[in-house]
């Protein structure tokens, strides 16, 4: 993934408009009919959130194209999830019409694994939007420009999981089943933390090494 400086101000690019557009197609095509309403109505409210200041802060704060394809991977990545529940995604079904390969069976998975996935994918995809937000708003030397991105993901990951545990002790029944998830296993929370932890590194990981590349390219010290 290609990490770049964000635009400056007043240089607009087509790209955000274009990737804000097909997420809204995706988003209207995938709230028809999901498997479970309520749960669908509970996975999308920080996105009604999220896209809308996204869009209100665009001339403000604004991320490399690369950025904004990333996150706009990674939610519809959660919209799928959001329509079919995310503990019920057939993505073995999917898989095995496409390739002939039994995905679950393959790799001895106890269970779908479609939760897991995406909480790995959040670190990995929405690390670089962090990275350059702390590059514009909170620069930090040495190595805490490396940490200080994953730290606000693993943090993030923390924060969402205790709303997921409050959603779900608030509604209860089948909705806070489906809603958290968890599928019998009570580790599912820290394992998803932990996912999202090294989903960040790894994508931390490669914005360093391209900075460095960078760096060595312009003469420059693109790592201080």
């Amino acid at each position: 993934m290609t990490v770049a400086h964000p635009p400056a101000v007043g240089k607009a690019s087509a790209v955000p408009l274009a990737l804000l557009m097909a997420f809204a197609v995706i988003w209207v095509a995938l709230a028809i009919a999901p498997w479970y309403r309520a749960d669908w109505m509970l996975e999308n409210a920080l996105v009604v959130i999220a896209v809308p200041l996204l869009v209100a802060t665009y001339r403000r704060l604004r991320f490399s194209n690369a950025s904004y394809v990333a996150l706009f991977v990674f939610l519809v990545l959660h919209e799928v999830g959001a329509h079919y529940t995310y503990a019920q995604v057939p993505y073995d079904r999917w898989v095995h019409a496409w390739f002939g390969v039994l995905i679950n069976q393959a790799f001895a998975f106890p269970r779908n694994e479609y939760d897991r996935f995406v909480h790995f994918m959040y670190g990995v995809l929405v690390t670089p939007m962090v990275f350059e937000l702390f590059e514009a708003r909170a620069r930090a030397r040495g190595i805490w420009r490396w940490i200080f991105p994953v730290a606000f993901i693993v943090s993030n990951s923390a924060l969402f999981e205790l709303v997921e545990w409050f959603a779900a002790e608030h509604f209860g029944g089948g909705l806070g089943v489906a809603y958290l998830g968890t599928q019998g296993d009570v580790w599912d929370a820290q394992s998803d933390m932990l996912l999202a932890m090294i989903g960040s590194i790894v994508s931390i990981a490669a914005i360093a090494i391209m900075c460095r590349y960078r760096a060595r390219r312009s003469g420059g010290n693109a790592l201080g």
